[in-house]
């Protein structure tokens, strides 16, 4: 029963750094410099004319532990995790699948990461 306690304390406290980092941000994407994948993710969401806010794990002091927050939230991989609107719309599989959809600038112009999409830009 303890350790049921704890782990929803430090799940918690992962909502909260993970949180705080996407707060009031349209685009969030947590990644590694070094990733290919995680650039083809950014090079999608900036393709729409998005700017989103990156937090490159490997270059910061702190990256490991948001990224032992990233995977207690549920994000597997870890990177890249995208935020959209402060939701976790996926990794790069999701995100992809959205684009696909034709889904993604819906969800980038109701987070107010743009402002107008009309296929051709």
């Amino acid at each position: 029963m303890g350790d049921t306690a704890a782990r929803n304390t430090s799940f918690t406290a992962s909502n909260n750094l993970v949180g705080s980092l996407v707060e009031h941000k349209p685009v969030v994407i947590f990644s590694r410099s070094n990733c290919c994948i995680s650039h083809s993710v950014k090079t999608l969401i900036r393709s729409f004319g998005a700017n989103p806010t990156v937090y490159e794990l490997d270059e910061l002091s702190i990256g490991r532990e948001i990224e032992r927050a990233l995977i207690q939230m549920g994000c597997q991989p870890s990177v890249p995790a995208v935020f959209i609107g402060q939701q976790y719309v996926g990794g790069s599989s999701e995100l992809m699948s959205l684009n696909l959809q034709q889904t993604l600038p819906t969800l980038l112009i109701d987070a107010g990461a743009i402002w107008i999409w009309n296929g051709s830009n």
